[in-house]
C-alpha cells in the first residue's frame, strides 16, 4: 500500500509541475505585442556552440506586426538625433503558430525561409532560423544627442 501511495504522490507532483511550467510559457498570440519595435543584435549562436558577438551596430531591425497575421521587417540606421534612416526596402513575413510556437515565414523572389520565435519579452528577442542559428537581440535604445549650438 505504501508503494502505491508513493507512486500516486509522484504522479501528482509531476502533473503539478507540468501545469505550472505550461502556465509560465506565454502563448504565441501574447508574444506578438512584444515583437514590435526596434531590435539590436547582440550575438549569434551556431549549432556547434560557437558564438559571434556584436559590438556597436550601424544597423538595427525594425519589426512591425499587423492584425492580419503578417508583418514587415526593415533595416534601419539610427541617427545621433534619435531618428532613423532607411533605404525603404523591407521583408514581408507571415505569422504562423505551429506546435505551440510562433514562426515568422518569409517569401521573396529569391528565397523562402522561416524563423522560430524562441523567446520574446519587452527587452529580449531570440530567433532560430532553419539552419539552427540562434539570433539574440536586445531592445534598441536610441541615442538623442542634442547637436544644436546655443
Amino acid at each position: 500500500m505504501k508503494i502505491v501511495k508513493s507512486y500516486s504522490t509522484q504522479i501528482t507532483r509531476f502533473c503539478t509541475l507540468i501545469v505550472v511550467l505550461w502556465g509560465c510559457t506565454p502563448s504565441p498570440d501574447s508574444q506578438l505585442k512584444d515583437l514590435n519595435g526596434y531590435w539590436e543584435i547582440e550575438k549569434v549562436e551556431f549549432p556547434d556552440g560557437t558564438v559571434k558577438e556584436y559590438g556597436i551596430n550601424t544597423t538595427i531591425d525594425y519589426i512591425e506586426t499587423t492584425t492580419d497575421s503578417s508583418g514587415i521587417r526593415k533595416k534601419m540606421q539610427p541617427r545621433l538625433d534619435g531618428g532613423y534612416n532607411t533605404s525603404g526596402d523591407q521583408e514581408n513575413f507571415g505569422i504562423l503558430i505551429k506546435e505551440g510556437h510562433l514562426f515568422l515565414e518569409y517569401h521573396t523572389p529569391l528565397s523562402s525561409w522561416e524563423e522560430k520565435v524562441i523567446k520574446v519579452t519587452e527587452e529580449r528577442l531570440i530567433l532560430r532560423n532553419t539552419d539552427n542559428l540562434n539570433y539574440f537581440y536586445k531592445r534598441f535604445e536610441p541615442m538623442n544627442l542634442d547637436l544644436k549650438n546655443d
